[in-house]
């Protein structure tokens, strides 16, 4: 590698990073007039939040714009040039942004959303089959952690599994690893909660 492809490299994950941070459910708040996510619930800019602060189609627009961060931050990374190995080092920083964000002190959402938008573009088949099972968890239960962990759990096995059975480059078990170990890592306190018997449902009221 020169240095020249070094730097562009460097300059994609950065850029992911803060495509990553851009803290949609906030934005939208602000232009609607709406209450702030980070004040209510559990102070968190993701999807299940923003509809608890916003309803529902807030939080489908947030979800949405959240979805596309992982797309565009897979996207960059490929229109510059960059192989899977770099693909999945910037669909890792999106993730990493949204959870960690450097517009609003590094506190975010748990990860969900890019992760899957990045999934979307790194294996389709994985991202189509894990809508439904994260459907099913999330109206059964109505724990969206319990559907965000269960997803991305299910997300990470059919990918290895596909990497094994297809012969794949092992990279994609690196995402598959990569990514449902942040996500589980920024879901820490909700997993607390759920031994506890303290975390929060989701009510599916109209907004």
């Amino acid at each position: 590698m020169t240095l020249q492809e070094a730097v562009v490299d460097a300059l994609v994950i950065v850029a992911a990073y803060v495509i990553g941070g851009i803290p949609w459910g906030v934005v939208i708040a602000r232009v609607t007039g709406g209450t702030d996510p980070r004040t209510i619930g559990s102070g968190r800019t993701g999807g299940a939040n923003v509809m608890r602060a916003l309803g529902p189609r807030a939080a489908a627009a947030s979800g949405l714009l959240d979805v596309l961060k992982g797309i565009v931050a897979v996207l960059i990374a490929f229109l510059v040039g960059g192989g899977l190995g770099l693909q999945i080092l910037a669909a890792l920083a999106a993730i990493v942004g949204h959870s960690r964000s450097p517009f609003i002190g590094f506190s975010g959402g748990r990860g969900i959303a890019p992760g899957f938008g990045g999934l979307i573009v790194l294996h389709p088949l994985a991202a189509l089959l894990t809508i439904p099972v994260f459907a099913v968890v999330l109206f059964t239960t109505r724990y969206s952690s319990v559907a965000s962990l269960t997803a991305t759990a299910f997300a990470a096995v059919v990918i290895i599994v596909t990497v094994v059975l297809f012969q794949l480059p092992l990279l994609y078990a690196g995402y598959a690893v990569g990514a449902a170990g942040l996500i589980w890592l920024f879901h820490i306190d909700n997993i607390q909660r759920l031994f506890a018997g303290t975390e929060r449902q989701i009510e599916f009221r109209r907004g």
